[in-house]
């Protein structure tokens, strides 16, 4: 099934203290435009585990609770293997703008994964405008995104 934004459900986000900076942000720059945000932690600088925020984010995202999911941490790569462990869960790692749109261009993404000790926030404002206002090609691409899911 498609990923297609719904702004009448809220926007999943997490990190965890590699991120915790750009998820404060990140919410407050998306609540300014008028989306509800669900923040699912972490909450302070203090040493996390990365799963423990980045799973009840993806879940919130596999039940539909949530239109789709931003997640943080410091190279994005632990979040993004999480995240991914759900079942209709495909969530990109974007380090460019260019990543981003592709990953939802091509591979229907429903989560973006950016790493924050690797990025300016200005260009994870970007990264996230481009992942929000794209939508998936279809087509050639969406055999390839069927195939994706293990049974």
């Amino acid at each position: 099934m498609s990923f297609v934004f719904d702004a009448s459900k809220p926007i999943a986000i997490g990190c965890d203290h590699a991120g915790i900076e750009y998820k404060n942000a990140v919410k407050k720059w998306l609540e300014s435009k008028g989306y509800n945000v669900k923040d699912f932690g972490t909450y302070n600088t203090e040493s996390v585990d990365y799963p423990d925020f980045a799973h009840p984010t993806a879940a919130s995202v596999e039940t539909g609770e949530a239109c789709f999911g931003i997640l943080f941490c410091g190279s994005a790569n632990g979040v993004a293997m999480t995240a991914n462990k759900h079942a209709g869960i495909r969530a990109g790692l974007c380090w460019v703008t260019e990543v981003a749109e592709l990953v939802r261009l091509h591979n229907d993404a429903n989560m973006i994964c950016i790493p924050a000790r690797f990025v300016s926030l200005e260009l994870a404002f970007e990264m996230i405008e481009k992942f929000m206002g794209t939508s998936f090609e279809g087509g050639r691409h969406q055999n390839r995104v069927n195939k994706i899911t293990c049974a």
